[in-house]
């Protein structure tokens, strides 16, 4: 598949061979390369990468540790300090090769390093081709907040493959499926009802990602810095988010980003349901979708608290209320819809019944 798409002054292209990037980066004239990897991509993503930029000899590489709980300030400030020891000026360019975590920290730094510098996203994993790397939103965690501290920069390009999800694990899959799942849920019934009857394990997912990618690049085009519509891709993460940050600060094993939303996308289905028209058929069609790809989490009313606290900390919130996109039906979502505590609650109850 080799496709483009044009967003908010740059290109997203979905290129197995990445056969545009070389060219690219050459037309760009810049000073000098960095390219931000964690470990693991350094090992199976970098080689891929550099077979597709033979005549880019002369780069610097910078490797973070993988996982959420690396991407905030301090790793950020690695990141900067590495980019001085390399010399790197206003005209370097950062190409950030990774999932979720090196694109949204590697575009902060790449945005707020000598108030900013170009860059460039390759997603690897499914979660940030079809989320993290597009739409130019770049950030950190601050504690265990997500994204609360953060830019909005386009990048100048970004760079899809579908070859990198070769080297993902079942679970890395799954996560990055609960996005293109939202993705139908809030915007395209016919992309939700045909997630269905995907099989992740055939790696064939080419159109659902350049789907998913038209979806939310629709979305941002007409908002790009979420004053309004591009508010429905929240989806799921008032309450996901508080249980991702709440899991990687008490779990041996966290949750990844997918499946905290997933949780979050039932819950808020069911205030949907309560009080925004959302059908008990509709109701169940989300929970459905997502038990059938995700194991149940468990937890007790004990950490109700502390999950009421993270969502009063979400920059969704306005006047104190919590802030909430939630589905109208099945393909559609309407947003800033301000719900209180006790059904919030109510909500969490009806997670842990299931």
């Amino acid at each position: 598949m080799k496709k483009n798409i044009e967003s908010i002054g740059y290109s997203v292209f979905f290129e197995k061979g990445l056969e545009s990037l070389q060219q690219f980066i050459l037309n760009g004239g810049y000073s000098q390369v960095l390219v931000l990897v964690d470990r693991n991509t350094n090992d199976y993503c970098l080689p891929v990468l550099q077979a597709t930029i033979p005549d880019i000899t002369d780069y610097d590489i910078i490797e973070v540790d993988p996982g959420e709980e690396n991407k905030n300030i301090d790793f950020c400030i690695g990141v900067w300090n590495t980019m001085l020891d390399f010399g790197a000026d206003r005209k370097a360019l950062m190409l950030n090769l990774g999932g979720g975590v090196v694109t949204d920290m590697g575009g902060f730094a790449a945005s707020t390093f000598k108030r900013g510098i170009d860059f460039i996203q390759i997603p690897t994993t499914l979660l940030s081709q079809v989320d993290a790397s597009v739409g130019g939103k770049t950030g950190i965690d601050l504690g265990n907040v997500k994204n609360i501290i953060g830019t909005f920069a386009q990048p100048k390009a970004v760079f899809i493959s579908s070859a990198f999800l070769t080297t993902l694990d079942e679970r890395q899959m799954r996560s990055g499926f609960a996005e293109v799942i939202k993705h139908g849920l809030i915007f395209d019934k016919a992309l939700f009802e045909k997630t269905q009857s995907i099989d992740l394990k055939d790696n064939n997912l080419d159109d659902i990602i350049y789907r998913s990618v038209q979806i939310k690049n629709e979305v941002i085009t007409q908002d790009p810095t979420e004053k309004g519509l591009r508010k429905i891709l929240n989806f799921g993460h008032t309450i996901g988010h508080a249980i991702e940050g709440y899991s990687l600060e008490n779990d041996s094993n966290p949750l990844l980003h997918g499946e905290a939303i997933a949780i979050g996308m039932i819950c808020e289905a069911y205030l949907a349901h309560k009080i925004n028209n959302l059908s008990i058929e509709g109701l169940h069609a989300v929970v459905e979708a997502f038990n059938s790809h995700f194991e149940k989490y468990n937890f007790n009313k004990e950490i109700y608290p502390i999950l009421i606290q993270l969502m009063q900390n979400d920059k969704k919130n306005e006047s104190n209320k919590l802030g909430f996109a939630l589905l109208s039906e099945i393909g559609k979502c309407d947003y800033n819809i301000f719900v209180e505590e006790d059904l919030v609650l109510e909500s969490l109850d009806f997670y842990r019944s299931l």
